[in-house]
């Protein structure tokens, strides 16, 4: 009897078999594509523009993003979940509005943005639990919120509400120096913070294991005794909660509110969470993915800008085509591994 060789594979073979591994995985795939993505958008602007590499630039995009960063962070809880949420940009607008109205009627800052953030989160509250308890769909009941934050934008103003509060000022004019001719902003930082704590509440509690478990297989997720009712409502007010955040970041970057503040915006989010890799099937996505989302949409526009003879509309096309592309990409690799 002869005895079977067995050859090792080559290390080269072992890397590309590797490589192919995570490109066709669900889970890591997209997040990839993503990033090759990204720098591959650099990589064009920089061979195209003279001053597209200038590390200020990179800054902006963390500080023109900011509040959209924080909305991605609520929407992808919620994707996760299977779900979706159409009020986040309309909350966004209600919560500039709040702001703007009460510092002009006297308020103090340091009340005005925790009653934000609880007026926004208890309209998530409200949303949630008629999505598990009433079985509304996801996309009826927050589109009644939306309606309903919108609404309330016109009752408060039909007009803008400028900000002319100091404290908001100072901080929206504030600029933290990271290096010689390099800074970012308070709500740069603000952002990050929100990341760090969505990252480690989704990877390491027990709450972010139920939210992937749901959308993996809601029914599975009962029958390990997880506590889904609960984490289905909390998501939505997690959601609510970034939105109110989103919109107290955008009146420091715009110092006024408006009713007509941020129309679209919850499609943004959304393009930025699906861009970055989470399934709207649920059960697959990270947050820092959705991060990378949002810079590849920023980028996009930075390239626009920088070009100067097309118009902002070509940020809708290009956005567009990159979403139908990453959900083309969701739809075969998950096939693939069904």
């Amino acid at each position: 009897m002869s005895a079977t060789v067995v050859t090792p594979s080559s290390p080269i073979a072992t890397a590309a078999g590797r490589v192919r591994d995570w490109l066709t995985n669900p889970k890591y795939g997209p997040v990839i594509v993503t990033a090759v993505l990204l720098v591959g958008m650099f990589a064009v602007g920089a061979t195209r523009y003279r001053g597209f590499t200038n590390p200020q630039v990179i800054a902006n995009l963390f500080i023109d993003n900011a509040y959209l960063i924080v909305l991605a962070v609520g929407m992808t809880f919620v994707i996760l979940t299977g779900g979706i949420d159409l009020s986040v940009g309309a909350v966004l607008a209600m919560s500039t509005m709040i702001a703007a109205s009460l510092l002009q009627a006297g308020w103090a800052p340091g009340v005005i943005i925790p009653l934000i953030l609880l007026a926004t989160s208890f309209l998530g509250l409200a949303v949630g639990l008629m999505i598990h308890y009433f079985q509304i769909q996801p996309f009826i009941a927050t589109l009644a919120a939306m309606f309903l934050a919108r609404g309330l934008c016109y009752v408060i103003s039909k007009t803008t509400i400028s900000i002319t509060d100091p404290v908001f000022t100072a901080l929206a004019q504030t600029r933290i120096p990271l290096a010689p001719r390099l800074s970012i902003t308070p709500s740069v930082i603000l952002a990050v913070l929100v990341v760090i704590v969505a990252v480690v509440v989704l990877h390491y509690s027990r709450l972010g294991r139920t939210v992937y478990a749901i959308g993996g297989s809601e029914a599975s997720g009962v029958l390990m005794g997880l506590p889904i009712a609960r984490t289905k409502v909390l998501v939505y007010v997690i959601s609510g909660f970034c939105s109110g955040l989103a919109g107290v970041l955008y009146s420091f970057y715009t110092l006024s509110g408006y009713a007509l503040t941020a129309i679209g915006t919850e499609l943004d989010a959304i393009a930025a969470v699906v861009i970055g890799g989470t399934l709207l099937a649920g059960g697959y996505g990270f947050v820092l993915g959705s991060v990378l989302g949002v810079l590849v949409l920023g980028t996009i526009q930075t390239l626009i800008t920088f070009d100067g003879n097309l118009t902002s509309w070509w940020t809708r096309i290009f956005i567009g085509a990159l979403l139908l592309v990453f959900i083309f990409l969701q739809k075969v690799l998950t096939a693939r591994r069904t």
